[in-house]
Formats: C-alpha cells, sequence, structure tokens
C-alpha cells in the first residue's frame, strides 16, 4: 500500500535534488575529468569517486564546493550502469547545504556535468525529455496520456504545461525556463499543447484532476502532490509567447519549488545516502567521527561490564538461595524420618515445632533471596540490551 503525501518525510529547505538520463554506459570519464577540472581550477574543494554497490556497473562521486557566504555544500551523483530506460541510463543527484537553499546558487548538475559535451544527460528520468528546452506534446492521444501520467505520477522534476494560443514566431518558440534561476535549471520540464491540442491535452491532464487555461499554463502538482497544491493557485491564465518575460508564471514555478515535496521512495533514499554514507571527509571531520566512534566504543564497553557484574551477583545470588533451599530440604526430611511410626512420640512433637520453626524463618528469606535473583537478571538484561 502506498503512502500518503502527509505519512512521507518531506525534503528539508537545505535540500537539492534531482534524477535525469544519461546516454552511453561510462559517463564516469567525463564526470571524473570536469570534476579534477574544478578541484585544479579551486572552485570545489574535492571530489571523491567510488563504486556504486547497488549497481556494479555504476559509480558514486562525491563533491564539496562553496557557495555564497562560504556555505559549503556536500553532493552526490549515482549513475546506475545496469539499469536502461528507452537505452538510457539513470542517473540521481542529492546535494545539502549548511543553509536553506538558495535558488541563486550554482546548479549541483553543472559540477558533475559537462554543460553542452557530447555525453547527453540533460533529460528527466522518468519521461526522457529534456530539462532546459521546449518538449512539444506528441499528436497521438495515447501516446499524449502515457507521457502526462508519467510526467504527474513519476518524476521528480517541476512538471509546467503551456498551452499556446496560436503558433508562436521565433521570439515565442524560446524556452520559458531559460529564464529561471540556476538552482532550477535541472528541475523544470517545459511542455508545449500547439492550439489545436487544447482538449486532447485536458483529456489527459484528467487522469491528474487538473487542467490547462486556453492560452495559459498549469504546474502538476506531482506525486506525491506538494502540499499546499492548489490548481487555480498553480495555473496562469494567459502566457504571452512574443519574448517577453512571463512573470505570473516565473513567480508561481518560485511559489511551487518552495512547497514542502513529501519524498518519492527512491528521492528519500537519495537523501539518506548523501547523509548516511558521506566519505568525502575533512580532517577535521575525520578526527570529529573518530572521537565519536572511540566514544561509542567505551559506552558499549561499560555496558558489557555492568552487565557482567549484574548477571555475577544474580549467580551468587541464587547459588545462596539454592543453598538455603536444600538446608531446609535436609532438616524436612530428617523431621519426616523421625517422626514415620512415632506420631504419637513427645519428641516427634518436638521435631515436627522444630520444622515449622525453619519453614516460618526460611521460606520467607528464601523466597527473598530469589526475587532479588530475579531482579538482578532482569537488571543485567535490560543493561546489555
Amino acid at each position: 500500500m502506498s503512502k500518503s503525501s502527509t505519512d512521507r518525510p518531506t525534503a528539508p529547505d537545505t535540500v537539492w535534488l534531482a534524477a535525469g538520463r544519461h546516454t552511453g554506459p561510462a559517463p564516469q570519464n567525463a564526470v571524473r575529468e570536469h570534476l579534477r577540472e574544478l578541484k585544479n581550477s579551486e572552485r570545489i574543494q574535492g571530489f571523491l569517486e567510488t563504486g556504486n554497490t547497488s549497481a556494479p556497473d555504476g559509480h558514486v562521486f562525491e563533491a564539496r564546493w562553496f557557495v555564497a557566504d562560504g556555505v559549503t555544500v556536500r553532493a552526490r551523483l549515482v549513475t546506475d550502469g545496469r539499469e536502461e530506460v528507452d537505452g538510457d541510463r539513470r542517473w540521481t543527484l542529492a546535494a545539502e547545504a549548511e543553509a536553506p537553499w538558495d535558488l541563486a546558487w550554482p546548479s549541483p548538475a553543472d559540477v558533475f556535468w559537462t554543460a553542452g559535451g557530447e555525453l547527453d544527460w540533460e533529460r528527466d528520468a522518468a519521461t526522457g525529455l529534456r530539462l532546459r528546452d521546449i518538449n512539444p506534446l506528441p499528436k497521438d492521444d495515447a501516446v499524449l496520456r502515457r507521457l502526462i501520467k508519467d510526467s504527474g505520477r513519476q518524476s521528480w522534476s517541476v512538471h509546467v504545461v503551456v498551452h499556446e494560443a496560436m503558433t508562436p514566431d521565433s521570439d515565442g518558440r524560446l524556452p520559458l525556463v531559460r529564464l529561471l534561476p540556476p538552482g532550477l535549471r535541472h528541475r523544470v520540464v517545459e511542455h508545449r499543447a500547439t492550439p489545436e491540442q487544447y482538449h486532447a491535452v485536458n483529456w489527459a491532464l484528467g487522469d491528474l484532476d487538473v487542467s490547462v487555461p486556453r492560452g495559459g499554463a498549469v504546474i502538476l502538482p506531482g506525486a506525491p502532490a506538494r502540499l499546499g497544491y492548489d490548481q487555480e493557485e498553480f495555473s496562469v491564465r494567459s502566457v504571452f509567447l512574443d519574448g517577453s518575460e512571463p512573470t505570473e508564471l516565473l513567480d508561481k514555478i518560485l511559489r511551487f519549488a518552495a512547497l514542502p515535496w513529501p519524498l518519492p521512495d527512491d528521492a528519500a533514499a537519495a537523501f539518506t545516502a548523501l547523509r548516511e554514507e558521506w566519505r568525502l571527509l575533512t580532517l577535521e571531520e575525520e578526527l570529529a567521527k573518530a572521537r565519536a566512534q572511540v566514544a561509542s566504543y567505551a559506552e558499549a564497553l561499560d555496558a558489557m561490564t555492568k552487565s557482567r557484574d549484574l548477571y555475577r551477583e544474580a549467580t551468587e545470588l541464587a547459588h545462596a538461595a539454592l543453598a538455603e533451599m536444600e538446608e531446609f530440604r535436609a532438616a524436612a526430611s530428617a523431621v519426616r524420618a523421625a517422626s514415620e511410626g512415632q506420631e504419637k512420640n513427645p519428641l516427634t512433637k518436638t521435631l515436627q515445632r522444630v520444622s515449622d520453626t525453619l519453614r516460618a524463618r526460611r521460606a520467607p528469606r528464601v523466597e527473598a533471596q530469589l526475587q532479588e535473583a530475579r531482579d538482578s537478571v532482569r537488571r543485567a538484561r535490560e543493561s546489555s540490551g
């Protein structure tokens, strides 16, 4: 059963997440060379390359750099050598800053990938559509519906559907996403519907319970939907495709990107791996990690020592209780043996009184010792657990 939006953790405001596709089986050479150039020019502090244990043919790259005001960014790119989608392979990128993410900061994707190189990597993971270009919607209704469904239910990206009121000129055929800040450069997909596709695109959008105004635009809610999403708030009645800046639409994309995002499972896994599997440490971080490990080992040793002492105490108490019990049983046996066949003998009555006295005096003490032994065992188990 899938989780609802409210059951999922939301992305912290310090985090930047994106997923895409790349062509070819071995992008690591280009990524490695690009990172090396950035390191040599001191645009990043450092980088590290490791194998991808979940995909033996894939790679994991970590990098660290500074942005405005000396804020440190840590980022982790994972390329999957096994998973193929229409001949392409998936990549995921998770980055976290020491402060809330500012969309004016450089896109982390530009740190790892080479812009304008031979490697084609600027594609949305779920749909294969281009991230920084116009994506005309397909003419076939079935293909259109499947694409809209994938866009709205499987993608990490922000998807914007724009309907052209009339066929635009060359100025209107420039992508609107080029006007967004760098931090959204690889997180937004722009779809374009031609004038005659108005009814077809709204038929497809019906699966997501949204619609695009004629000559306007709508931002898809995503899956899970962003918390606080409302179609009226994130649609625009008119978008002028004449080369002018669509201020209203750009503002709504920015506001949508700022909404709390309940993370899909794979996005949550990428974010968790960034925090828990990070290996590119500074000397100070290595020292802090070593100190934390020493402290952890000391705590474990102390717990083991306490547990050992408690078990020893419990064992001694149990042995003492058993010895008391054996003594009591021996006395009782002597009384029974002496009383056989001599029920009316005064000596028998005397021995019986002695037995009763032993039972009255020792039984509570033995029971108390046994209970104390049980408590010691329980404390030992709690300490070791």
